[in-house]
């Protein structure tokens, strides 16, 4: 113990002795591990850490399938379900104390406090079952939360608000709790405040601000109301374990209930049992741990951590290099005194100890300074991914597991960058030190700085090419022809009129939204949609009169959105043979539809015509409800999968009206009459426009709301913001490596210049001018980049097809990112070696002789 202390005494009497290596060996390896524990910090809050509540090793999920938000038919993994089917599900499992369901996505709600505010805000809302507290075990700040009596079609109308809105929205006004709050035109009294640090048993931006019973669903949604629909899964479900109780047999046992229910009790159309029957064996439930809720974060950005987790990983062995060669070079310059040491009876054992301990010490230190490197670099990473959110509860201060992560990689680096020193600190003779080594160009060391050397080089190869087939593929991304004008469009996504709107007030009103919002200054037109593009997304089931059934699959379906008439071509979108919406396109004319090209290659033979065809959605008797009456270009409309083409889409009008007699179709059609999206054609600022447009909508109805008003190109950047993150984060880490790299170039040229002073002087003596020792200096030091650039290219190659998932538009041998990385690393080998060379080339032969 007490060679221990008194080797930490002379490592940190060393450190004063060199303020310059130690300030550089620390600033390098805190980038190193602060970028690693960064991204672990992160991978631990999304994927490991459990959620608040008690006992969370106790809660198991129902189904891991990760679909969103409503689904009506097979899901193969299933995670949503309908009501119904939770109650099927509920019976089935006595293992649970509690067995809860929830809204899969949540809603956005118009909510104001009666008698406080005279105007609405839009608030984030999720219809939870009334033991979904107790479920979770979660008690209330304030007041109480829901229970069972709370979920009944007779209970009064009661909601529990967020800690977070409760505090930052309502100045955590005591009396909220009690107070009238009216939620989408109905009164509901708040009960309670949730605890501070609850977010709901989903981790992700912008959780719920208010919770509200199952059985209000109907009230509020009215004839779309989802909760009695046998066929609708938008539900998804989690229990707590009975003690002593296992999930053993319970998954296979659910999927028999689930298969039997689908050929049964589901209310599935008749025309698709046979195929719902054909791909029973698919359908399965399995019961999942959910001590960290749902793991919707984890299934969106798992893959981009473990891609930054990579780099990180690159960069930290970048910096061991560095702090390796910077080692060596000090032990090198030391060996007068390890001579000493040796020739006085220090055993090479202790010469060992002491080089580690140095290391370990320099690690540690490394690894303080990372932490703080870590946070700053976490926050940048959650601000670039989660830039448009207004509350993430993502915490970037490390735990204790994140704390013994990087205390853990701290040694494990100082004893990977101190092993090298270590070894050459006993290779060293006390004879030949004593002599004095400066006439020598003998080295021990010289061979293992070149090979840190060459594996810095390569490394960083990887990391520029990879960072920028990453930046690449994102501009070819955000530049592709999504299919409609970008400029010059702004998109406002507001709160959907009161359900309780009749057909005919819902026509008028938004007939007097058009004409008040395109009276606005600045504004040259409009369009209101079911939902804007990258917002949303809604598919059904196509069946084309004339063409036989389709069998139940991903390719028998479109995407569908519902415009007012001039929605389209104020979007700028082309018309490729047809006509456009008219005003004439409305209540007393027959259905009609324009679809895209992609609509037409999928559902039409290559000679058919497919204007005045003939299609419909879900039933054999729907199949002659639109009759096409345009075509238009491919677009962008859905709000996933931009890095494939367009789906099929077709569209129809707002102002139609489908009289369907299946009572499914007539909740959808009633569902889709209530529109959430609206489109300007203006240059003015979403800023400016915002309050313009609140108060134009408050004219017209107070009960309306907005959410956001973007830019389209603002809403593409944020269709992006992960992908961003993630090739920001890459860039900068690549530039940091080529960095190290290059001052790694600089130590070892530099060092190799001192060792070879003698030589050099000889050379000059011997008439050698002063371009022959800077060439002589540069081949040396090039020599060492072209075996890292050997190396480097088909190592960056790998990494490319490695993230080809992740590529867009960009091959993974991509000869731009991979000559990018090259030239880098030259023009940066050039400038470090260009500086030692410089020196040599200036020194006095007279002078260099002397040199010992």
């Amino acid at each position: 113990m007490q060679n221990l202390t008194g080797g930490v005494r002379l490592a940190l009497r060393q450190f004063r002795q060199a303020p310059v290596f130690t300030a550089a060996a620390v600033l390098t390896l805190a980038l190193g591990i602060g970028g690693t524990t960064a991204i672990f910090t992160l991978i631990h809050a999304v994927m490991l850490r459990s959620l608040p509540v008690a006992d969370p090793s106790r809660l198991y999920r129902i189904g891991d399938g990760d679909d969103c938000c409503v689904e009506g038919g097979p899901q193969d993994r299933w995670g949503m379900y309908s009501f119904p089917l939770y109650e099927r599900l509920k019976a089935e499992t006595p293992e649970f104390e509690e067995l809860a369901a929830f809204q899969a996505g949540g809603s956005r709600f118009s909510v104001r406090r009666e008698a406080a505010e005279t105007s609405a805000r839009p608030l984030r809302g999720e219809f939870v079952s009334g033991n979904y507290f107790s479920m979770l075990g979660v008690g209330a700040f304030g007041g109480r939360v829901l229970t069972a009596d709370d979920d009944k079609p007779s209970a009064p109308p009661v909601a529990v608000l967020s800690h977070h809105v409760w505090q930052g929205t309502y100045g955590a006004d005591p009396s909220v709790v009690g107070s009238t709050f009216v939620i989408e035109g109905h009164p509901f009294t708040v009960i309670g405040v949730a605890p501070p640090g609850f977010f709901g048993e989903t981790l992700r931006s912008d959780p719920a601000d208010v919770w509200v019973p199952l059985q209000q669903e109907p009230m509020i949604h009215g004839g779309g109301a989802l909760l009695r629909q046998s066929v609708a899964a938008w539900l998804r479900v989690m229990g707590r374990l009975r003690p002593g109780a296992s999930v053993d047999g319970m998954a296979p046992r659910l999927t028999g209930v689930l298969r039997q229910w689908m050929q049964h009790d589901s209310g599935y159309p008749a025309n698709w049992l046979p195929d719902v029957i054909r791909l029973l064996p698919k359908q399965v439930i399995n019961v999942v741990p959910a001590g960290a809720g749902v793991g919707e974060m984890k299934e969106d950005y798992g893959r981009s951590l473990q891609i930054l987790m990579a780099v990180c990983a690159l960069v930290l062995l970048i910096a061991c290099a560095n702090v390796a060669n910077l080692q060596l070079a000090r032990a090198v310059a030391r060996r007068g005194q390890t001579a000493v040491r040796l020739a006085i009876g220090a055993s090479r054992r202790q010469i060992v100890t002491q080089a580690l301990v140095e290391s370990v010490l320099l690690a540690v230190a490394g690894g303080i300074a990372g932490l703080i490197v870590a946070e700053a670099a976490a926050q940048l990473l959650l601000l670039l991914a989660f830039r448009s959110s207004h509350f993430l509860p993502v915490s970037t201060r490390p735990s204790l597991l994140v704390l013994a992560f990087a205390f853990g990689l701290a040694l494990i680096t100082g004893i990977l960058f101190g092993a090298a020193p270590a070894w050459f600190a006993t290779r060293t003779d006390p004879a030949d030190a004593l002599r004095g080594s400066g006439r020598s160009t003998s080295d021990h060391s010289s061979l293992t700085r070149k090979a840190l050397l060459i594996v810095q080089a390569a490394f960083s190869v990887v990391l520029v090419a990879g960072a920028t087939m990453l930046a690449r593929s994102l501009n070819k991304l955000e530049h592709q022809d999504f299919g409609y004008q970008v400029q010059g469009r702004v998109l406002v996504s507001m709160n959907t009129p009161p359900a309780t709107y009749p057909q005919p007030r819902l026509a008028a009103l938004y007939r007097q939204i058009e004409e008040r919002v395109n009276r606005l200054p600045g504004v040259r037109g409009s369009g209101l949609a079911l939902y804007n593009p990258l917002t949303d997304n809604w598919g059904e089931l196509i069946l084309v009169a004339g063409h036989p059934a389709p069998k139940m699959s991903e390719e028998a379906g479109a995407s569908w959105d519902r415009v007012s008439a001039n929605y389209l071509q104020n979007f700028g979108m082309t018309m490729r043979k047809g006509r456009a919406f008219t005003a004439a396109d409305n209540e007393t004319t027959a259905p009609v539809a324009i679809v895209n090209e992609a609509f037409v290659k999928r559902f039409f033979k290559s000679d058919e015509d497919p204007l005045y065809q003939q299609f419909g959605l879900d039933l054999p008797e729907n199949a002659s409800t639109f009759r096409v009456i345009g075509v238009v270009g491919d677009a962008k409309f859905a709000g996933w999968g931009l890095n494939r083409p367009a789906r099929p889409m077709f569209y129809v009008p707002l102002a139609q009206n489908v009289d369907y007699k299946n009572e499914l179709m007539q909740r959808i059609e009633l569902q889709t009459h209530f529109v959430s999206g609206m489109m300007l054609v203006t240059e003015t600022p979403p800023g400016a426009l915002e309050p313009l447009l609140t108060r134009a909508l408050a004219e017209v109805d107070p009960n309306l709301t907005i959410i956001s008003v973007r830019t389209m190109q603002q809403q593409i950047d944020r269709s992006f913001d992960q992908q961003r993150a993630v090739a920001s984060l890459a860039g900068l880490f690549g530039i940091v490596a080529l960095l190290l790299a290059a001052v790694g170039l600089y130590g070892v040229t530099a060092y190799t210049v001192a060792q070879r002073t003698n030589e050099i002087g000889i050379r000059m003596a011997l008439g050698a001018d002063r371009s022959k020792v800077v060439e002589l200096v540069l081949r040396g030091a090039f020599q060492r980049v072209v075996a890292g650039l050997v190396l480097g290219v088909p190592l960056a190659v790998g990494a490319g097809r490695l993230i080809s998932a992740q590529l867009y538009g960009v091959s993974f041998w991509d000869p731009l990112a991979l000559t990018l990385a090259a030239s880098s690393l030259a023009v940066c080998a050039l400038v470090a070696a260009l500086i030692p060379a410089s020196r040599a080339a200036s020194i006095s032969p007279m002078k260099a002789l002397r040199i010992e």
